[in-house]
């Protein structure tokens, strides 16, 4: 027995020695890579673009064309409970959560079958709401400043703000929340505060970081009523975080770490002034589509802001919420008529 417990032994020496010696064969190995790259690093030499494009050739950048339809075409259309319909979020391609003119969210499919229904748990009208990438209903809750989780049949309060008011948000592809919010000045009245942010905070409600603050200009807010939310949120697919601004008249795209990217006000077209832009989304070619509600139509832009197209198709009256399904068709809300519409607009 002794024996083989001996022969054991060396024979597991043998190979842990075996083991150390390709260990620093490849640590070895490693250094003298560190010292060629340091080596590198501190050469002088130039590099010769023009020779390296000679010998091997250069790679153009890969365009690929997504034509739109000429007419985009309506899809579905779903007659919901709401006198006045304000947004719309996915939860799947044939499910949708909504809300509206009550403090009643509701969940709808394509048939215009009523699913199921949250109540709020303040009893106020949301001011918007989200999916999460887990399929869980969040809305914002203006009067009562909190962000709010619908799991099952409760309703837990997952942010509480304190001298802010939270208006549009998002869920993004990280499983982080964006709010925008705006400052209590006053709590007595509807109207802006004067400054503005946006927050992102972790999917269990801890403040991660703040991506863009500003104070905002009194004569664009003047009248502003927030019983409505005319601030929509939403993350775009290269990780931009986008925002509607209808008092500002303005589209404002920061970067993921909060860099602004730019400010979209409109096509060259229109008169300087005149956009109003309400609900937002982006689809899987990093487009960003806002709808005009007075204008009766949905801009397009790219992920850089150049304007590409309308979709002003006669059968959607006065736009309001959008969201996007994994196919790019897209949901609208008409908020006079209580619908949802969803719309094919790629060929």
């Amino acid at each position: 027995m002794k024996s083989e417990i001996d022969d054991m032994d060396a024979q597991h020496l043998a190979a842990m020695d075996e083991q150390e010696d390709a260990i620093n064969h490849t640590i070895i190995e490693m250094t003298q890579i560190i010292l060629d790259l340091k080596r590198l690093l501190d050469t002088s030499d130039e590099i010769n673009r023009g020779e390296i494009h000679q010998q091997i050739g250069s790679v153009s950048k890969l365009i690929i064309a997504y034509p739109f339809l000429d007419e985009p075409r309506i899809l579905a259309d779903i007659q919901t409970k709401y006198k006045k319909l304000y947004s719309v979020s996915c939860l799947s391609g044939s499910e949708l959560w909504t809300y509206g003119d009550d403090n009643i969210m509701r969940l709808y499919n394509l048939q215009g079958e009523l699913l199921r229904s949250v109540q709020t748990k303040s009893s106020n009208e949301p001011m918007d709401i989200a999916v999460t990438r887990y399929g869980r209903l969040v809305y914002s809750d203006y009067w009562d400043g909190s962000v709010n989780l619908v799991i099952d049949k409760t309703v837990k309060k997952l942010i509480r703000l304190w001298e802010w008011r939270p208006l549009g948000m998002c869920s993004t592809s990280s499983g982080d929340l964006v709010v925008f919010m705006t400052s209590e000045d006053d709590k007595q009245t509807r109207n802006y505060g004067t400054q503005a942010k946006i927050v992102r905070y972790s999917g269990s409600g801890e403040e991660r970081c703040i991506l863009w603050n500003h104070r905002v200009e009194p004569h664009l807010t003047s009248g502003i009523s927030f019983k409505r939310n005319y601030t929509y949120v939403t993350e775009n697919r290269n990780l931009d975080i986008c925002v509607s601004v209808c008092s500002s008249g303005s589209l404002v795209v920061v970067s993921a770490d909060g860099k602004h990217r730019f400010r979209y006000i409109g096509p060259p077209s229109i008169s300087r002034g005149s956009f109003l832009p309400v609900g937002i989304t982006t689809d899987s070619r990093c487009n960003i589509l806002t709808s005009e509600y007075k204008s009766h139509r949905i801009h397009i832009i790219d992920q850089d802001g150049h304007f590409l197209r309308y979709i002003d198709n006669s059968a959607v009256q006065y736009p309001e919420g959008l969201c996007m399904d994994s196919r790019d068709n897209l949901f609208v809300t008409e908020c006079h008529s209580g619908k949802v519409k969803k719309i094919q607009y790629y060929k």
